[in-house]
This record gives C-alpha cells, sequence and structure tokens, in this order.
C-alpha cells in the first residue's frame, strides 16, 4: 500500500441512520489494532495501530460553502469508504453519488459495506439496502460496468453478525487479515487488559487467604465419598455412553444423561469441585443432544447454555487445563450447530471461530495429545461448512482437504482409534459435497467412493452399528446424486435404492430419531426426482408422498428448524408440482409453483442457501405455462427471476444447468451455448439436461 492518505476511511450513511453511524464513527476513531499486527505487511499495506482519522461528511462539511469540492476532496483523501446500507441509503441520491465518486477516483479502492436494516441484491425493491453502485464493478478508466461487485459485508444486527462481530469483520477487511485471527488478537489484547486492572486487587486478597487454613474430618470424609460419586458419574457419561451411541437408541442414553445429572440436583453450583462442575455440564450436554435429535430445539439450547455456564464456570477456575477448555468447546460447538440449524448463520460463524480458537488453545497447552489435534480437524470442518453455506466452493474443498490430511495423521498414528477413522470418512463427505459444487464431478465421486470402501472395511471390523448405518446411507445417497448428474439413471438409482434400504432399517431402531428422519426424507425426494426425470411417474409419486409425510411431521415438532420447515417442505412441493406437469395437470402444477416461491419469500429472514435446487425449477415451471397462455411478458418475468436468483451459486452444475434452460428460453443462446459447454467439460449428464439440449437442436 502507498502511504496513508489523508483520512483512513469516509463514512457515507443516511440521516435515518446517524445512531449507528455515530457508534460506528466511534468505534473506529477509539479502535487499538493489536500490537502482534501493527506494522505488518498486508494486501492492503503495512498495518496501522489506529484507524484515525474517519471522515464523516456531516461533521466535517459546516465549515466549507463547497459542498461539492469538500466531498471529492475528502473522497480522493480516504483508503477506504464504508457505507451504512439500508434501504433509506439504497434510496439516498447521495449516498449513491459517494458510492460512484469514490469507484471513479479508486479503482482499485476498497468499498466495505456495513448492513443496519433490509437485505443485499433483495427480490422487492423496498427491501434493498445496498445503493445502485454498491453492486457493480467500475473498470480502471473508472467507468461503470454490468460485472457485478464482490461487496464485502458486515451485518451489524443483532440477529446476525452483531455490532463487535460486524466492527470486527470491518477491520479484518480493512487489514486484508483473517476474521478468526484479528477476533483471536482483540480477545488477547482485551484480556491483558482486564488482567492489568485485577492484579490490584490481589494484595488483598492474599490478606484474607489464611482463613481458609482450617478443615475437618467429616470434610475430608465427605470428600472422598464425592470423589467416588464423581467416578461413577464420568464412568456413565463416558465408557457407557461410548458403549450405547453406537446402538442409537436415544431413550437409553436420555436415561445415562438424566441419571447423571440426577446426582447434582440440589447441590449448591458454587460448592462444586471443576470435576463436578464439569461432569454437570457434560450431562446437560447429552441431555441437550437428544432433545435436538427428537426434535426439541428450544430444550436442547437451554441445555446447552446451561452447560456452557458450567464449563466457563469450570475454565475460569482453572484456564491451563486442556481438558477444561475441550469440555467448554463442545457447548460452544452445539450452540453453534443449532444456530446453523435454525439458519442463524452469523450466530454460527462467531461459535464456530471461537471453537476454533478453544481447539487452537488445548495444542498450545498439550501438544503432544493427538485428540486436540483431532478437535483441529473438527473445527477445520465446521468452517468449511460454512464456507459452503456461502457458495465459496474452492475455499470449501481446501478446507476439507486440509481436514482430511489432518485426518489421516492421526489415524497413521493409531490405526486401531475408530473415531479418528469416523473423521477421515467425514472428511471425505464434505470434501465430495465441496468437490461436486464446484463442478469437479470425477473428484466427487472418487471422495465419495473411497468413503463408502473406508465404512465397509469399519463395518467388518467393528460391526455395523446404527452410526456407521446412518454415514453409509447419506454415501450411499450421495453417489447416487453424482450418478445422475454423470448421466448413469441406472447405476444411481441402485445406490439410491440401498439408501433407502439403510433408512428402513435405522428407523426400526429409533422411529422417533428427527435427524435419521430428515436424512430419510432427503434419499426418497432424490430417488422421486431420479424416476421422474427418467418417467416412471406412479413409483415416483410413492416416495413423493413418503417424503411429505416426514417433512409434515418434521415441521409439526418444531418449525424453526429451517431444513424441515423450507427445505423439506420446499422439496415436497417441488415434486408434487413436477409430477402434475408430467401428467399434464396445469392447474395444479402451477398452483403447487406458486406454493414454493411464496414458502421461499415467507423464509427470508432464515433462508435455505441451497433453496435454489428448487425454487429455480419453479420459476421454470410457472414461466413456461404462462407462456404457454400466451402470457409471454410475465413468463420472461419469472425466467429473469429464476436467472437472477442463480447469480451467486457460480460453478455449481444444477445452478449451471437451471442457467442454461433459463438462458434458452430467454433467447440469449450465446450465452447458454457458453453454459453448455462449462457442463460439457465438468462431465455433466442429467437427464433433464440432455433432454433440454434435444429440445433446443430440435427447435433450432
Amino acid at each position: 500500500m502507498a502511504a496513508w492518505r489523508e483520512y483512513f476511511a469516509f463514512l457515507s450513511y443516511s440521516h435515518d441512520d446517524k445512531d449507528c453511524a455515530d457508534w460506528l464513527h466511534r468505534s473506529l476513531e477509539n479502535f487499538h489494532t493489536p500490537r502482534e499486527m501493527v506494522g505488518r505487511e498486508s494486501a492492503n499495506g503495512k498495518i496501522p495501530a489506529r484507524l484515525t482519522p474517519i471522515f464523516r461528511d456531516r461533521d466535517e462539511l459546516p465549515a466549507s460553502s463547497d459542498l461539492g469540492e469538500t466531498l471529492n476532496t475528502a473522497l480522493a483523501a480516504s483508503r477506504f469508504l464504508i457505507v451504512l446500507c439500508s434501504p433509506t441509503a439504497a434510496q439516498s441520491r447521495w449516498t449513491n453519488e459517494e458510492i460512484v465518486t469514490f469507484k471513479r477516483l479508486h479503482p482499485d479502492g476498497r468499498v466495505l459495506a456495513a448492513i443496519v436494516d433490509g437485505e443485499p441484491f433483495a427480490e422487492l425493491p423496498e427491501n434493498e439496502c445496498f445503493p445502485p453502485a454498491l453492486k457493480h464493478r467500475f473498470d480502471a478508466k473508472g467507468a461503470l460496468t454490468e460485472e457485478r461487485s464482490e461487496v464485502i459485508a458486515a451485518d451489524l444486527r443483532d440477529e446476525a453478525d452483531g455490532k463487535r462481530l460486524g466492527f470486527l469483520k470491518l477491520v479484518a477487511g480493512m487489514f486484508a487479515v483473517g476474521l478468526d485471527e484479528l477476533v483471536r488478537r482483540e480477545d488477547t489484547r482485551r484480556q491483558r487488559r482486564l488482567a492489568i486492572i485485577s492484579a490490584a486487587s490481589v494484595a488483598g486478597m492474599a490478606m484474607t487467604s489464611g482463613l481458609a487454613l482450617f478443615a475437618f474430618d467429616a470434610r475430608d470424609e465427605a470428600r472422598d465419598q464425592r470423589r467416588e460419586a464423581e467416578k461413577l458419574v464420568g464412568f456413565m457419561l463416558g465408557d457407557l455412553r461410548g458403549r450405547l451411541e453406537p446402538l442409537g437408541r436415544l431413550d437409553a442414553l436420555d436415561s445415562v444423561g438424566a441419571k447423571a445429572l440426577d446426582y447434582y440436583q440440589g447441590q449448591d453450583k458454587g460448592t462444586l469441585t471443576e470435576e463436578g462442575l464439569a461432569l454437570r455440564a457434560r450431562a446437560l450436554t447429552l441431555i441437550g443432544e437428544i432433545a435436538n435429535l427428537r426434535g426439541d430445539l428450544d430444550g436442547a439450547l437451554a441445555r446447552y447454555n446451561e452447560a456452557l455456564g458450567g464449563t466457563g464456570e469450570a475454565l475460569r477456575r482453572d484456564p491451563d487445563n486442556a481438558q477444561r477448555v475441550f469440555d467448554h468447546a463442545q457447548n460452544v460447538f452445539w450452540v453453534g450447530a443449532l444456530a446453523l440449524q435454525r439458519g442463524q448463520t452469523n450466530v454460527a460463524e462467531a461459535r464456530y471461530f471461537e471453537y476454533k480458537r478453544l481447539a487452537e488453545r488445548m495444542v498450545e497447552l498439550d501438544p503432544d495429545e493427538p485428540e486436540w489435534r483431532l478437535e483441529i480437524v473438527y473445527a477445520e470442518t465446521n468452517l468449511g461448512t460454512l464456507m459452503l453455506e456461502e457458495n465459496q466452493f474452492a475455499r470449501a474443498v481446501k478446507a476439507f482437504e486440509s481436514a482430511e490430511e489432518m485426518a489421516n495423521r492421526l489415524v497413521a498414528a493409531e490405526p486401531r482409534n475408530r473415531r479418528y477413522r469416523v473423521m477421515v470418512t467425514e472428511s471425505l463427505a464434505y470434501l465430495s459435497d465441496a468437490q461436486r459444487s464446484a463442478g469437479r464431478l470425477d473428484q466427487a465421486l472418487e471422495s465419495r467412493e473411497r468413503q463408502l470402501a473406508l465404512l465397509g472395511s469399519m463395518a467388518s471390523e467393528f460391526g455395523n452399528d446404527a452410526d456407521l448405518k446412518r454415514k453409509s446411507m447419506v454415501a450411499q445417497r450421495m453417489l447416487g446424486a453424482l450418478f445422475v448428474m454423470r448421466g448413469e439413471p441406472d447405476i444411481a438409482r441402485d445406490h439410491l435404492e440401498r439408501a433407502v434400504g439403510f433408512s428402513e432399517e435405522l428407523r426400526g431402531i429409533e422411529p422417533d430419531n428427527t435427524e435419521w428422519l430428515a436424512v430419510t426424507a432427503g434419499v426418497q425426494t432424490e430417488l422421486a426426482g431420479l424416476l421422474l426425470a427418467t418417467g416412471d411417474l406412479d413409483e415416483a409419486d410413492r416416495y413423493v408422498r413418503s417424503s411429505c409425510e416426514i417433512a409434515r411431521r418434521l415441521v409439526s415438532q418444531d418449525k424453526s428448524v429451517v431444513e424441515w420447515r423450507v427445505t423439506r417442505i420446499g422439496e415436497c412441493l417441488k415434486l408434487r408440482a413436477q409430477s402434475a406437469a408430467h401428467r399434464g395437470h396445469d392447474d395444479e402444477a402451477l398452483s403447487l409453483a406458486r406454493e414454493v416461491l411464496t414458502l421461499n419469500a415467507e423464509s427470508r429472514k432464515a433462508p435455505d442457501p441451497q433453496a435454489f435446487l428448487w425454487t429455480t425449477p419453479m420459476r421454470l415451471l410457472v414461466g413456461d405455462q404462462l407462456a404457454g397462455a400466451n402470457r409471454s411478458t410475465d413468463a420472461r418475468i419469472h425466467w429473469s427471476a429464476g436467472l437472477a436468483g442463480l447469480e451467486k451459486f457460480g460453478s455449481h452444475p444444477t445452478a449451471q444447468s437451471w442457467r442454461y434452460m433459463l438462458l434458452r428460453r430467454l433467447g440469449r443462446d450465446k450465452e447458454a451455448a457458453a453454459t453448455a459447454a462449462r457442463l460439457d467439460a465438468m462431465g455433466y449428464r442429467h437427464p433433464n439436461f440432455l433432454k433440454a439440449r434435444r429440445s433446443s437442436m430440435v427447435s433450432a
């Protein structure tokens, strides 16, 4: 970076967002960069110690008689532009003009967005929070282009990033460093500051410590009894749980957690030892996991948060104990995982970064313990799943490749360790999903086949228990989906029917396990989609009815789970609409398709990141129905909306396939041909895509 300009950043905002602008301006100018980062060279140059000064037009302009000259000078003298985004800002002429001017002055400059209200790239104009100039790139000559801009955005709302994490996202963007590093460094800086403040009170505490020197024999006896009881509780939550989990029986596991927790009921938590606090928290975590699997997410979250308080207290008492760090990290993970289930990706992201920091702390405290290194693998996997959610497919592939490599190193050191071997299979599963989304179908197939081979080997060695059956069910389903994409429907159907077989076995073991039910519904929709594509309508309808019944049952248990309320119901409605269209029931198909689109609009606050898989074909179907009714203008609106919704999914082969079909209908044949060429290069030969290709050749 060149020498810093007069202003570190220019803060642009609408008058309605003044309160947030006041807070952000104050936070930026009061921020002290963690000392380990000061002076480091980054992609944006040397990292400064302070982020000053910040230009605010409402503060700086009154002294000037020339509004235009002052703004232009300030924009030219600012390294970064930070835009507070809201529907009001999106409609503000002046906010948009400030963005245009900055981008023309700094084609290579950095523009960051801080969302206060509304949604970026919203379908409804009144909800849009990005000003028009924010959405497009400017070329090296400062001219506006049609190319969509990649905006570094932080969502300052409480239900999203929140102010602290959102603020650090903005700083990380300006420093060109990873958010996880900045969060970790900032936490360390804050802890140092607290340590200085608290040091002054230590001397006073030392004067009273002599009062604790007396003990009684009766107290020693009670302590011995407590140790014996805690050993029994530890066995129940450790070895006994480990033996019961592979059986998949929720009632047995719930009983273990409840009995362990009973021991601590009525005891003053302030008198519990660190071990007692940790064991009580492990019992709460187990009960939370069972509640989660039964679809009681509110109950699960309450247990996880209570456990989090216990492990946090145990860690506070013994901060250099790696086991205490581990116990706390498990509850941090579960709170994040539950947020992800509910579509709260920003909450999940914050928790997953905290989990990674705790995993790194474990290794720092005890580098020779392989179990702590396994936590690093889990942390990488968690962050990779977030990258998938955000459609960062290439980054996700790298994260999962790293996780698999680390897991394989653990297995090489302990070949008989089941947990390490399971982690290799899970890393391969995530890697395959990321490779598929990135359009690397051959690699995705290879990774899934490797996973399935390892699961088969483990089943022979350890017995094919419920956990291995669940993993095999998912692997068979995803292999089936990959073979559909490769244009091999017979092989695909074989894998999907094997997955159905596993699902029936699991439902016989534990019919109330909602995780298994959700996966079963996914298997059935995958098979139903294949059967519809190959013309076996009656058999397809049988699986559609079954998957819809499961979806309704799941939603009746908890409407907050995005996968159940949105994805499963959306897939059910989509398949019913497609089946009706195949049978020539146009009115029914149109009604169901509109129901799908309404469901997607209503779920905007907690969206399904993969919603395009079921909304885009409905846009296509509605458009086709309208075109058949000689309503070509309305048809083009739906086709165009479907196309716009695919932009952020990049290389995903299914998105590219739907893109091809929509481009053909919109008459953009050259773009359609280029898209088809990309799909050909991937080896993508889905029956629906091939049918569309043949249809276009006939019409040509």
